[in-house]
């Protein structure tokens, strides 16, 4: 019988054991659908196969299939099995498998795969060392299976709704969280797609007000948390309250020899009880008891990778005279250290300002030529982020006095950089991450802007834009996506209303949903207009190839995305389309 090949449009038909090697040689990524002979190939994949090679776009280096495990030797593992199992093959390597018809995972997955893809062709990354996957019996441990291992503990996810994120809720849930012992082991702030929000929901499914419900969710941000419980055993509510209320009537030996002798046991109260109890369950959703990372993944890709990096962001701060004789060095050795700077900016410091910071040195005799030496010229103050920045950067800059650091840190930047003209180091840096979040708010006071990303700009590249905001230093303070009415647009560019182009806008916005946020860091106007460069993609991509509008735009009209101007606009614009949305912090600057 002849091959299906020619019959299959979307997926190849490897239905034996020469063809599945032929297939094995086709270039880049090719999806496996391995399916057995008497259910045939999951055909609830395929809307999702046909959608992603369309707005993926890569016909060379991205092929599907289907597998009939019956009459191919290679897939004698998965014969006999009713889960759908969905194989990725890089350039004739297995390197991961997705069981069951886990849509969200399986794209998340293809776009991985596929941006490495390219990131390797263009030159931009090396090709990743993949462990390629043993097919074994399915009923037993996959060996080497990279999509969702099992994982040491067992971890519950938290959702914060996005009701929750809008009245600032988050970080007062994580304080409450991190006080009573459990560890946040991963985060994400995001807007959830329809499908991550069934896949979440679906044991409510059912509630006639579902759909309702899932408009909810994916109206604007929610938070993601991945928790563990910790090591540390909490007793349950009620023990707890028996204790508090009899500890003054008795001694605590008597209360615990009472308990012992009634068969009281601790009971270590799980994560969604800890919620109830504080009152703060109707703000987020949790699922608990996950012991692999399959779940995990749909919300947070590659946590294995990042499971338990901790960025913090530092203020650092180049005191006058090392900024004017030795600034380049001094950001050298940063970047060499593994920092990224997030935002610098020179400042003339005040009196009040400069003794705020050179506090410690107040009973001094050298005190007055520090606060001297302070407000004499330009400081550079800067914002850095890598993991485990607070203490990384204690060490490397050093004892506060140039002659602690010649005497017992001499390869420290105190003692690289000590200037004759005063005995302290001309390096400064918060002493907590608490202080640091206060110095750097009041050195680079927060400013807000309108943003909006255009509907022709596809799924994969949204979520390109969204990393390139994150890594210029923005917080996505509020996100909504919607298909914007003609009054909705009016409220984002209302000062081009009266313009014969008007028109023009209304049709490209109403091809489909826009993304409208609120940015949010020092310079948050001027900072969102560079990164997304002159507003004709042709002339962006002369003048600023690395800027969103060169890298995404299509013409003048659909060129990716839009910013408020000045000031003005921005506060009017976030007003009108984020009516609820009140400034925490003033802005300064």
């Amino acid at each position: 019988m002849a091959s299906k090949k020619r019959e299959i449009q979307l997926q190849e038909a490897i239905n034996n054991q020469s063809l599945w090697e032929e297939m094995l040689q086709n270039k880049g990524l090719t999806v496996i659908d391995v399916y057995q002979a008497w259910c045939g190939p999951c055909k609830a994949m395929q809307p999702l196969f046909r959608k992603l090679k369309m707005e993926l776009n890569e016909d060379e280096i991205l092929h599907f299939a289907v597998a009939e495990a019956d009459s191919i030797v290679t897939l004698q593992p998965f014969r006999d099995k009713c889960e759908p199992v969905f194989l990725f093959s890089v350039n004739g390597k297995i390197v991961a498998k997705i069981k069951g018809a886990n849509a969200p995972l399986v794209s998340q997955k293809i776009i991985t795969l596929i941006n490495e893809e390219r990131k390797i062709a263009a030159g931009e990354m090396v090709r990743p060392q993949y462990h390629e996957i043993v097919f074994v019996d399915s009923d037993s441990e996959d060996a080497g299976e990279a999509s969702y291992e099992s994982v040491d503990r067992l971890y519950s996810i938290a959702i914060i709704k996005p009701n929750a994120v809008i009245a600032r809720k988050v970080q007062e849930i994580k304080e409450k969280i991190i006080d009573a012992g459990f560890v946040i082991e991963a985060e994400d702030k995001k807007l959830l797609s329809e499908e991550q929000v069934r896949y979440f929901y679906s044991r409510i499914a059912d509630q006639p007000d579902f759909e309702d419900f899932v408009s909810f969710m994916t109206s604007g941000l929610s938070y993601i948390l991945v928790v563990w419980q910790g090591k540390e055993k909490r007793t349950s509510w009620d023990e707890s309250e028996s204790n508090s209320q009899t500890q003054s009537e008795e001694p605590q030996d008597d209360h615990q020899e009472r308990a012992k002798s009634s068969g009281m046991k601790e009971k270590r109260e799980s994560f969604q009880e800890y919620l109830e109890r504080q009152q703060i369950s109707q703000f987020c959703d949790v699922e608990e008891n996950i012991s692999n990372t399959k779940f995990i993944d749909v919300f947070i890709p590659d946590f294995k990778k990042i499971k338990g990096i901790k960025l913090e962001k530092i203020l650092a701060l180049l005191r006058p005279a090392l900024f004017n004789e030795r600034k380049e060095d001094v950001l050298n050795i940063i970047q060499d250290e593994g920092f990224k700077i997030l935002m610098q900016r020179q400042i003339v410091l005040s009196e009040e300002e400069a003794k705020t910071l050179c506090m410690e040195y107040e009973n001094k005799d050298y005190f007055g030529n520090v606060i001297e030496n302070m407000t004499s010229g330009p400081s550079l103050a800067l914002v850095l982020v890598r993991e485990n920045g607070l203490r990384h950067w204690k060490q490397l800059i050093g004892p506060s006095t140039v002659e602690e650091a010649k005497e017992y840190l001499p390869d420290s930047l105190c003692a690289q950089f000590a200037m004759e003209s005063l005995p302290i180091n001309q390096l400064y840096g918060s002493d907590s991450l608490e202080a640091a979040e206060r110095d750097i708010q009041y050195f680079f006071p927060p400013q807000h802007t309108a943003a909006l990303i255009k509907p022709h700009v596809t799924r994969e590249q949204r979520e390109d834009i969204l990393t390139l905001i994150k890594e210029a230093g923005f917080d996505i303070t509020q996100m909504k996506e919607r298909l914007l009415t003609e009054e909705e647009v009016d409220k984002v560019y209302f000062k081009i209303k009266g313009k014969d182009f008007y028109k023009d806008v209304l049709e490209v916005l109403s091809e489909g949903p826009s993304l409208v946020m609120i940015l949010t860091k020092w310079n948050a106007i001027s900072d969102w207009r560079r990164l997304m460069g002159p507003t004709d993609p042709e002339e962006a991509r002369l003048l600023s190839p690395d800027s969103i509008r060169a890298r995404f735009g299509r013409s003048l009209l659909k060129n990716a995305v839009h910013g408020a101007s000045n000031t003005q606009e921005a506060v009017e614009t976030i007003n009108r389309v984020f009516e609820d949305f009140v400034a925490s912090n003033p802005e300064k600057n």
